[in-house]
């Protein structure tokens, strides 16, 4: 059997092949192309015969190079780039080279720890990616809302406190009939209840009354010169924005209909404040195959809720985990912020760690790892949520445990 280190770049690809006793038998380079992938096939296959003699050891899960060696039939072991990281530290010496003969060497010596890569459905790779895109446009638009709040502070102040959100439709209709103070209150009350009822505001008549009322009142207000300019800007960045929130609508609805599709969408959907965003991504996160995780503590670890222990002598002392998988990470943690505005016992269970003297942040980590075992469950036994089992198995507990 023999043991391959493929370290991976945009353009190119090392790779280094051991045998048992450790040594090294060959290296390559190849680009990353299809003709890269065809040589590294052939070179693989010329050293142990069988795709299935020579597992393949890459610091990544995704991308074409890993669809191209499991395509081709390789054994592939995901590993954390901290690990080779490590090994490299007492010389010094960094090549890429060295780092695929590292991944090898490291692979062969983990090979009972470590898990092989099972590719997940179609269905939950194309999930996959448009969860981890509708990501990025979300975080687009958040910087062009932040962008559109500071322009407003600079000219227009009183619009920030006319409505709760700036990527509502109203308040979209609102600025752009109505870019400045002045236009503002130049309108009517009827003018104001006309843009809101077009915008299907429940409450438009009363609305109206309101903004009007507020914009009589003494404002501040910028200069001339100051107002064109920024009223500009701000047109610009509406402009930018409405198109990014169509197609974030977009991406929603087709997200929407894969997890739909999927069958674990029951038990996803049934959890409490997962909403269409973050049960599509819990979905994706968990994947299909029952055998990924050894306990949830694997989930724990590999979603970076549970603490990290650190014990030097008499010296002991826990602290965040940060070799995680970070958009799983994020995902619980949204979610556990979600769950403690639906579920009461989430929302007590918060409330008693901040008591505790603990940050928002470390509350939500500490729910969100209640949470993992919960969801563990529910998923391997393809049961949806139901907060009575929770609290009974809880109170079993609670009496044993006194």
């Amino acid at each position: 059997m023999f043991f391959a280190g493929v370290d991976w770049a945009d353009d190119h690809h090392d790779i280094a092949v051991v045998n048992e006793a450790g040594q090294v038998v060959g290296s390559r380079r190849v680009s990353h192309s299809s003709k890269g992938m065809a040589e590294l096939r052939a070179f693989l296959v010329d050293i142990a015969g069988d795709p299935e003699r020579i597992p393949c050891f890459v610091e990544t899960s995704r991308g074409l190079l890993v669809a191209a060696l499991l395509e081709m039939g390789f054994p592939v072991y995901p590993m954390n780039p901290k690990t080779v990281d490590r090994h490299r530290k007492p010389s010094g010496a960094k090549t890429d080279l060295i780092d695929a003969y590292l991944l090898a060497r490291t692979g062969r010596s983990d090979l009972a720890d470590l898990r092989r890569l099972q590719p997940d459905s179609s269905l939950i790779q194309e999930m996959n990616l448009l969860t981890h895109d509708l990501q990025t446009l979300i975080q687009s638009q958040t910087r062009l809302l932040n962008q559109l709040r500071a322009c407003l502070k600079d000219y227009y102040p009183v619009a920030l406190d006319l409505f709760s959100k700036l990527e509502q439709p109203t308040t979209q209709a609102f600025l752009r009939a109505y870019p400045t103070l002045e236009a503002a209150r130049a309108a009517s009350v009827e003018e104001l209840v006309t843009l809101f009822r077009q915008q299907r505001h429940p409450h438009a008549d009363r609305k109206a009354r309101e903004i009007a009322a507020k914009l009589h009142q003494p404002q501040l207000a910028a200069d001339a010169v100051t107002t064109r300019a920024k009223s500009r800007l701000m047109l610009a960045l509406m402009d930018q924005l409405a198109p990014l929130m169509a197609q974030i609508e977009a991406y929603d609805q087709e997200i929407g209909r894969f997890f739909a599709r999927h069958p674990n969408s029951a038990v996803f959907g049934s959890l409490p404040g997962a909403g269409k965003r973050i049960a599509p991504r819990l979905v994706v996160e968990w994947g299909d195959d029952r055998d990924r995780y050894a306990s949830a503590n694997s989930v724990q670890a590999l979603g970076g809720t549970c603490p990290v222990a650190y014990q030097s002598g008499g010296y002991r002392k826990a602290h965040k985990r940060y070799a995680c998988i970070k958009p799983f990470r994020d995902a619980l943690h949204q979610f556990a912020f979600q769950s403690a505005r639906k579920e009461p016992w989430a929302a007590a269970y918060y409330q008693r760690k901040r008591a505790e003297g603990k940050s928002h942040s470390m509350a939500l980590q500490a729910l969100a790892n209640i949470w993992v075992r919960i969801i563990y469950a529910m998923w391997l036994k393809h049961e949806p949520y139901d907060a009575s089992l929770f609290l009974a198995a809880r109170e079993t507990h609670l009496r044993s445990a006194a």
